[in-house]
């Protein structure tokens, strides 16, 4: 069994697509990150954190059996090495999307794939450039509620698409998981 260790629904509509079953596990790791991380580094920190997490779980624990597999990721964007998270506010989500006017940022996932005693980790990158925007536009995107759970304040996958002018790499890691890379990973586990 595959075990999906997020909530995220953008995550979960990925995998579908991807063809794979899968049972929901989120878990409430901690997020706290040390001092000198590079964007890149957290996200993959972040990702074996909610890993170990979900394996520690009761409602795993008392349902594991051999071959379960168990997907943890996290994304964030990088502007400029600062790490832009979900914003905690409209405020905040207004003060993202004006940083990110007109720019080019990179988005982060780390993803950790724990099955049995294999733990396969990694993190994809993809640099993303903005649209200049205009003050009515980003009130316009934030009256929308889009930006208000997702990293950087926008969702490439939804009605954020217009404020990209372009990327360069993975487009499914900006939504929120490197989906080709991990499923090669899957398949190679038997998944």
């Amino acid at each position: 069994m595959l075990y999906l260790a997020s909530a995220s629904p953008r995550r979960r509509d990925l995998l579908t697509q991807a063809g794979f079953s899968f049972a929901v596990l989120p878990t409430n790791a901690d997020e706290t990150l040390p001092r000198g991380l590079t964007p890149r580094e957290a996200v993959s920190l972040l990702a074996r954190r909610k890993a170990d997490a979900a394996a520690r779980l009761p409602e795993y624990l008392s349902r594991r059996s051999p071959g379960d597999v168990i997907l943890a990721a996290d994304t964030v964007v990088d502007l400029g090495g600062s790490i832009l998270g979900k914003p905690a506010d409209r405020a905040g989500a207004a003060r993202m999307l004006g940083a990110l006017s007109g720019k080019r940022h990179t988005v982060h996932t780390g993803f950790c794939i724990l099955a049995g005693e294999k733990r396969l980790c990694g993190a994809e990158s993809t640099a993303v450039e903005f649209y200049p925007l205009t003050a009515a536009e980003i009130e316009a995107y934030l009256d929308t509620g889009e930006p208000m759970d997702k990293a950087g304040a926008y969702g490439i996958q939804g009605r954020g698409v217009i404020l990209v002018r372009r990327i360069s790499g993975d487009y499914s890691n900006v939504v929120g998981l490197p989906v080709a890379r991990v499923a090669r990973i899957l398949r190679s586990l038997g998944v």
